[in-house]
């Protein structure tokens, strides 16, 4: 997989109170993805962009909600989310604390 695909598909870490929970405990990290990405990209371009092996990558489509805004039917887009599991003595810092 090229550079620009693999900076594509990671659009960003989904940063949430469970995510936090799962980093810290069961060390799995959330990031939001393309709505093209299969698990085999996202498994590629986190190993790629953080130099860390993953265990597994489960991807979960969430739809999105209708909104009223005024008087009028708006729709939040929807959103694809991927859960991915490292290896043990595996971490990613977004913190980048050094």
């Amino acid at each position: 997989m090229n550079q620009e695909r693999m900076h594509q598909i990671l659009v960003s870490p989904h940063v949430s109170e469970k995510g936090s929970l799962l980093a810290d405990e069961h060390n799995q990290h959330v990031f939001k993805v393309l709505s093209t990405a299969t698990k085999s990209e996202v498994k590629q371009a986190v190993e790629g962009m953080f130099k860390v092996k993953v265990e597994k990558v489960r991807i979960l489509n969430i739809k999105g909600k209708s909104k009223r805004f005024g008087g009028r039917l708006g729709k939040r887009s929807d959103l694809r989310k991927a859960y991915v599991t490292l290896m043990p003595d595996n971490d990613i810092d977004f913190a980048g604390a050094n």
